[in-house]
């Protein structure tokens, strides 16, 4: 089982992370992606789908047209993990 970051290895981790920030009142971490339109919003979600299938770790996330909203943590360690920050680190890089 995959460890959940301490305080001091989150805090690390999000301050790298640009955009990237803590969920209130839940041991996660949430950015909005916002794009050009619809297209490139599910062109997102369809890469970051591929890298998240691959690495068996899913995003919890919500599409409003040019909007994503995700939502990162390991559920079956109950919190933030290495796998979070690995897939926003990814999903940055998708984004542009």
């Amino acid at each position: 089982m995959v460890e959940r970051l301490s305080a001091d290895e989150r805090r690390a981790a999000l301050a790298k992370l640009k955009g990237w920030a803590d969920v209130p009142g839940r041991d996660a971490i949430a950015r909005t992606f916002i794009f050009k339109d619809f297209n490139e919003a599910f062109g997102f979600m369809t890469r970051a789908a591929l890298v998240a299938e691959k690495s068996d770790h899913h995003p919890e996330w919500r599409n409003v047209y040019k909007t994503v909203e995700v939502v990162l943590s390991t559920h079956d360690a109950g919190g933030v993990t290495a796998r979070d920050i690995a897939l926003a680190e990814a999903m940055d890089r998708i984004a542009g």
